[in-house]
């Protein structure tokens, strides 16, 4: 599937007060990760002394956004124990918080009765997403644009419920 959204870096830069991400897979498998998550199989960690080797440009976009007064805010629902995938993801999350995001990670067990778009996204501004698309095995599929107001309403409900009762990266430990 084509993807049917702008670029992210243009949707948050338009973007005028907040940006929050709700990923709920246990593992994906996306092009531009694949190198880095080798390398992590291998042993290799970002090093939080060289921000040089942190990922950029979303470093860069996410602090640039954060300057201009946006509150971007990311929350990981994940199974337990962890995959190694979020394993991964983890241990590379101190890169975001630096960077200006607040991140918060929630067992899937306690989102149980919480009702829960269909697929990951973006919510900017409260009323603009960007579905994310993955395939089974966690390959992107495209993104799509949307400006639905309950399909908003909907991934803004479902965000705050999640960061409501999500742990922190700070407090969140592996399990």
């Amino acid at each position: 599937m084509p993807s049917s959204a702008p670029p992210f870096a243009d949707l948050i830069s338009s973007c005028t007060q907040s940006a929050v991400h709700l990923e709920m897979r246990d593992v994906y498998s996306v092009e531009n990760e694949r190198t880095r998550f080798d390398e992590w199989r291998s042993g290799v960690r970002l090093d939080p002394d060289d921000e040089a080797t942190w990922w950029r440009p979303w470093v860069d976009l996410i602090r640039k956004s954060v300057a201009r007064g946006i509150v971007v805010r990311r929350a990981r629902i994940i199974s337990e124990p962890v995959t190694e995938y979020i394993r991964f993801e983890h241990s590379g999350t101190f890169t975001n918080v630096a960077a200006g995001e607040s991140v918060r990670w929630l067992p899937r067990r306690r989102a149980s009765d919480i009702a829960l778009p269909g697929n990951d996204f973006w919510l900017f501004d409260g009323r603009l997403i960007r579905w994310n698309h993955f395939t089974g095995d966690g390959a992107s599929a495209g993104q799509e644009l949307s400006d639905n107001p309950t399909a908003a309403a909907l991934c803004e409900s479902a965000f705050e419920a999640v960061w409501e009762r999500a742990t922190p990266h700070d407090q969140y430990e592996i399990h």
